[in-house]
């Protein structure tokens, strides 16, 4: 994927939740990594607006960079916005509008209450309770290792490492089946700020000449 808005939430997708059961003899969870997930996943839920830079990095099978896409990304409750170069996505919890600015093109559609829906927030809530089984590689620097594999095994992706230190997911390696691999950095994390509403609505006035596609 070329879009960053689309492979920061196709990371997303690979680890929401869609209530899978580990099989039998499949393996059990590392309650030492359940604890730092579970931190984690508590320090994120306290705060009331999170901004931050991110960055991807795309490497192919033999390790070659194919580039690296840097970005900002604003949460607040369930509404986010993403912001790059030349895509731009925002959601006030009930409709997504994603800017494609090279397209001139903006889609608008409606977030389904009654799926799963792939958002930003669940990167850092506990996500890892029903996909997943999870240990810790270790801990260096204050740093830990946090190995994720998905019990699905018809999912693109065949091992999550999560980088945390402080409760805080600082960075993740996201390993396809291909052989490509995907490392999205966190860096400038701002809590609690002031963030107004109509931040995460898609303003059209701001973009004269934009086509808009509503598929609501």
């Amino acid at each position: 994927m070329t879009k960053v808005y689309a492979l920061l939430l196709w990371l997303s997708a690979g680890i929401a939740t869609t209530q899978a059961q580990a099989p039998k003899g499949m393996g059990n969870n590392d309650p030492n990594a359940k604890k730092i997930l579970d931190a984690v996943s508590a320090n994120f839920k306290t705060y009331k607006s999170v901004e931050s830079n991110f960055s991807i990095k795309i490497e192919n099978t033999a390790g070659k960079a194919l580039g690296t896409k840097k970005g900002k990304f604003f949460m607040k409750g369930n509404k986010y916005k993403l912001l790059a170069t030349q895509q731009e996505q925002y959601s006030d919890g009930v409709n997504i509008w994603t800017l494609d600015k090279a397209a001139k093109e903006v889609t608008i559609s409606k977030i389904d209450a009654n799926t799963n829906s792939i958002t930003p927030q669940k990167l850092f809530t506990n996500f890892y309770d029903k996909d997943y089984l999870y240990k810790l590689n270790g801990t260096t620097k204050g740093v830990s290792e946090v190995e994720l594999t998905p019990i699905d095994k018809s999912k693109p992706i065949f091992k999550i490492l999560l980088y945390i230190a402080n409760n805080t997911i600082a960075s993740m390696k996201l390993l396809e089946k291909t052989g490509n691999k995907y490392t999205l950095a966190i860096t400038g994390t701002k809590t609690n700020a002031s963030i107004a509403d109509n931040a995460f609505v898609y303003d059209s006035k701001k973009y004269p000449g934009i086509e808009v596609v509503d598929l609501r």
